[in-house]
């Protein structure tokens, strides 16, 4: 019995040296001289729990981003703010170009643009010049051929640069900077005659329902008989170009008195009623000279296209 108890001993104490040994191995023995361990290099290798914690919070952030209420709640949140965007852009647009009222001017149809070119090169027989109104609020130019519009102005100004380019090409002076310079300067002029209609009306002190946009549109009506001159010089030279021009210089010189009138005169001169006092015979100069001009711009712009 004594020596199991010895041979049970010794093999205890085996055990314990081999485990002694074997921690030794795993953790080895620093240098004597220091007095702690440097553990430094340790700190970049990320423990098992660390993996662990990290996907789970990427697992976690997946199920919130497909978490139906969370993209619900996202995507009424970004239709809200371009809802507002698109007010906010709406409402500084329509500060600078208000584009409510440009509808307005363009709302035409076949029947009325076919009346209007008439009315602008026979406007002599024609007898009611004056704009219907509803609801304070003058109608649609599609029912109405005295109301002014932007759609033949802008066509014409097109068709203009069109035929000026087709002659120029006849005369073998066509270039596309010399197109550019046509288009630059009708533009220019147009500009520049709208801008001293403006500037006239202030001096005068004339309260008119005018807008800019209608100044825009009676200016640019000129530019119909300037097509219907150009192409009468083509087809018939120099002589079929001045009788054309001629027509058509009268034709909007009449257009523009019996349409302005109405806007820049008072009450009385649209009647017919003998025109008195300084302030009304002001405003019968203004809108004779506004329409006196015309021939002069229809001239200069395509004089030089025909030869």
């Amino acid at each position: 019995g004594g020596s199991e108890k010895i041979l049970r001993s010794f093999d205890q104490a085996q055990d314990a040296a081999a485990k002694m040994r074997t921690r030794g191995q795993m953790h080895p023995v620093g240098d004597p001289s220091r007095l702690f361990e440097d553990t430094s290099g340790n700190m970049d290798v990320p423990g098992p729990g660390c993996e662990h914690t990290g996907a789970g919070f990427g697992l976690s952030r997946q199920g919130i981003l497909s978490d139906p209420m969370v993209s619900n709640l996202a995507m009424a949140y970004g239709s809200s703010l371009a809802s507002q965007g698109k007010s906010i852009v709406g409402q500084n647009i329509d500060r600078f170009i208000p584009v409510s009222k440009l509808k307005y001017y363009f709302a035409v149809d076949t029947i009325y643009v076919g009346k209007k070119l008439g009315l602008l090169i026979f406007p002599y027989m024609h007898q009611n010049w004056e704009v219907r109104y509803q609801q304070d609020s003058p109608v649609a130019p599609r029912v109405e051929v005295n109301a002014p519009d932007l759609y033949i102005p802008a066509m014409a100004f097109i068709t203009y640069l069109l035929v000026a380019g087709f002659a120029l090409g006849t005369q073998n002076r066509f270039s596309p900077e010399v197109l550019g310079m046509q288009a630059s300067s009708a533009l220019i002029w147009l500009i520049i005659e709208v801008l001293a209609i403006l500037l006239s009306l202030y001096l005068v002190t004339v309260n008119t329902d005018l807008t800019t946009i209608d100044l825009i549109a009676f200016a640019g009506y000129k530019y119909v008989g300037m097509i219907t001159g150009v192409v009468a010089g083509l087809i018939f030279g120099r002589t079929g170009y001045y009788i054309a021009l001629g027509w058509c210089c009268i034709s909007i010189v009449v257009f523009m008195i019996r349409t302005l009138r109405l806007k820049i005169l008072s009450e009385a001169a649209a009647e017919g009623v003998l025109v008195r006092g300084a302030r009304n015979q002001l405003r019968m100069y203004l809108t004779m000279a506004i329409a006196a001009v015309q021939p002069i711009f229809m001239y200069w712009l395509t004089f030089h296209l025909v030869r």
